[in-house]
């Protein structure tokens, strides 16, 4: 059985899998690609620098928890339910990776600290969510008129017990839902009451 083609993707489970045993201080391309049977040079013609491919391990996890938060910026319907499902889906994901795998997410703290020009863009790209379905509900008349990317950014803000992992010690307190719903109320009430 001829041996499976090596693949960007192959590259980043086995990544995944040597920063979870030796973490990010010590795994090395080599570690990789001792981990696939190949070369290390093999590794590099995928990533170029060791960097290049932390930063990539970096975006695929980033990336991986959020189709669902994309689809409900996407999704027709009420904004104030598609925002209130928003915000519940994006710290169900966070504290599923916090408590699923710690080392792990511990790892990725690690490297979203190296790469953090990969984590401003993926913020970016989950503001522009929040301000997508900000803008829905203006139209809809449900919130109150607004700038819909500042206050896609005040949510993103208000919010930030939920989703910064800073916090992730905080998600598996007991009254952590109900202080979850408290805010997401509160944002919810205070878009659809207009200014302060």
């Amino acid at each position: 059985m001829p041996p499976e083609t090596l693949t960007p993707t192959r590259i980043l489970e086995a990544t995944e899998d040597v920063l979870r045993r030796y973490g990010p201080a010590k795994a090395t391309v080599v570690d990789v690609a001792r981990a696939l049977g190949v070369s290390h040079g093999s590794v590099y013609r995928h990533f170029r620098t060791k960097a290049a491919l932390r930063e990539a391990v970096t975006q695929r996890w980033l990336d991986t928890e959020h189709a669902e938060l994309q689809a409900l910026a996407d999704a027709d319907g009420p904004a104030g339910d598609r925002l209130g499902r928003w915000l519940a889906a994006l710290f169900a994901a966070k504290r599923h990776k916090a408590g699923h795998d710690p080392e792990l997410f511990a790892t990725y703290l690690s490297l979203a600290d190296e790469n953090s020009h990969t984590v401003a863009a993926h913020v970016d790209q989950l503001v522009g969510q929040l301000a997508r379905i900000v803008a829905d509900g203006v139209a809809q008349g449900v919130f109150a008129p607004c700038d819909p990317a500042a206050t896609g950014r005040a949510v993103w803000d208000a919010t930030a017990r939920f989703h910064d992992p800073v916090y992730a010690r905080q998600w598996f307190q007991p009254d952590i839902d109900a202080a979850f719903e408290a805010v997401r109320g509160l944002v919810l009430r205070g878009l659809r009451g207009g200014p302060a």
